[in-house]
């Protein structure tokens, strides 16, 4: 299972809950950095999944975001830049230069994007579960200053810069899905699946009976982390269903 090594990570003005999982057995070059979801969205429902990086022989880390689990601030002042802002600070505090996989739940695949885009080619490998996309306008905008209503804007999505930065993706990059997903639009998974098929080498993998909270689903599964662990890791790039 490895070593759980919690911290306290001050970013953003905040404190960000943070912890570190250390393999046993380090056999494994890339960090691998988990973000949560929004809404109830914690590091303590994607801690077994990275516990299973870790059996893998991978470091790897969960952590709250503000205003969620045991960090400190409000859900309503965060936003997808503090988000951005708050993720980059902590992978630069816990992982040096290392080489990353970027895994992140719903509203975190926005914020995998813009990490893509800004740690370039330390990124070799995204893994995308139940992902979203918005548009730039939603960028700045808190959670509790109307960023709802911006994003409920019919196909408001279509103009996300996410959909460019995943057609440049050149690494290993996985689109995990759950069967039954209420809460993100058809087209944006289309549209993210399109891109991804553009130079990455592409894995999909839909989670059947699962419905959009994959962490929780994950969390209960040990079976389809194992599975989600290896498409990260080890195989090429074909769909799976």
């Amino acid at each position: 299972m490895g070593k759980l090594l919690e911290s306290v990570h001050l970013a953003d003005g905040e404190e960000l809950a943070c912890v570190m999982v250390e393999p046993d057995d380090p056999i494994r070059p890339e960090h691998v950095v988990i973000m949560h979801g929004a809404g109830s969205g914690s590091k303590t429902r994607t801690l077994p999944l990275a516990e299973t990086f870790a059996a893998a022989g991978h470091r790897a880390i969960a952590f709250d975001f503000s205003g969620h689990g045991a960090s400190t601030g409000m859900l309503s002042e965060l936003s997808l830049r503090r988000r951005f802002e708050q993720a980059r600070s902590v992978i630069d505090h816990h992982t040096g230069d290392a080489p990353l996989i970027l895994v992140g739940f719903s509203m975190s695949g926005q914020t995998v994007a813009d990490l893509t885009d800004h740690y370039r080619d330390r990124v070799g490998t995204i893994c995308l579960c139940a992902p979203a996309a918005y548009a730039p306008d939603a960028w700045d905008v808190r959670f509790g200053d109307g960023f709802t209503d911006l994003i409920r804007q019919p196909r408001s999505w279509t103009a996300s810069r996410t959909f460019a930065t995943f057609r440049a993706f050149a690494g290993r990059a996985v689109l995990a899905l759950p069967e039954h997903d209420a809460v993100i639009p058809p087209g944006v998974t289309l549209r993210i699946e399109a891109a991804l098929r553009t130079q990455a080498r592409f894995q999909k993998f839909v989670f059947t009976e699962a419905d959009h909270r994959l962490g929780l689903w994950l969390a209960e599964h040990p079976e389809d982390r194992r599975r989600l662990v290896d498409l990260c890791t080890s195989a090429e790039g074909t769909a799976v269903q």
